[in-house]
């Protein structure tokens, strides 16, 4: 008995494991953490893309594992703890060197007319926005904060709760069920 109720709480855990970490996929794509929408990027780079997700390296990194009795979901990304908890960053001499990089990366690409002068296409006005933005954080005074918004990616919520319990009763109901299916042949 005591093998069946080690092997149901595997079962648990492996469901729970599984979906959570869907769920937690999910608020990717949801740009939000379950109910709790992200907050709108102020740059303008990259218009209309996904909220934290550039290259996908932060929605990969996502990882999980099982103790005993219990599941972990960690995260080794470099950027992942200012992103869940939102915080301020100080401003580097290396990071206005980053800035002006893409800000000279973003000039150089306008389009121009013959003359010389900048076209009025839809890329030459989204890169002149960009290189704008790039421009101000490079001015930026090295020491100053950079205010990074809370953006939860991983955690605990009313809705992993939820589908926590969820879990546990489905799990507990067909464990119960198929005993006494056994026990009244």
């Amino acid at each position: 008995m005591a093998n069946n109720y080690d092997q149901i709480i595997k079962n648990i855990l492996r469901d729970i494991q599984v979906e959570m970490t869907d769920e937690f996929d999910r608020n990717f794509e949801r740009q939000a953490f379950f109910s709790e929408a992200w907050q709108r990027r102020k740059s303008p780079t990259r218009p209309g893309g996904h909220i934290l997700v550039d290259s996908g390296g932060l929605r990969r990194s996502i990882m999980s594992y099982q103790t005993e009795n219990s599941i972990v979901f960690r995260t080794e990304h470099p950027a992942a703890a200012i992103h869940n908890e939102g915080g301020e960053i100080k401003v580097t001499a290396k990071m206005k060197r980053f800035f002006w990089y893409k800000y000279y990366s973003a000039t150089g690409s306008f389009g121009r007319r013959k003359d010389g002068s900048l076209r009025k296409d839809k890329r030459t006005v989204q890169l002149s926005t960009e290189a704008e933005f790039w421009k101000f954080m490079a001015l930026m005074k090295v020491g100053s904060t950079i205010r990074i918004p809370r953006r939860r990616f991983l955690g605990t919520a009313p809705e992993v709760e939820q589908t926590v319990r969820q879990i546990i009763e489905e799990n507990i109901t067909e464990f119960f069920n198929t005993d006494f299916d056994i026990i009244e042949r």
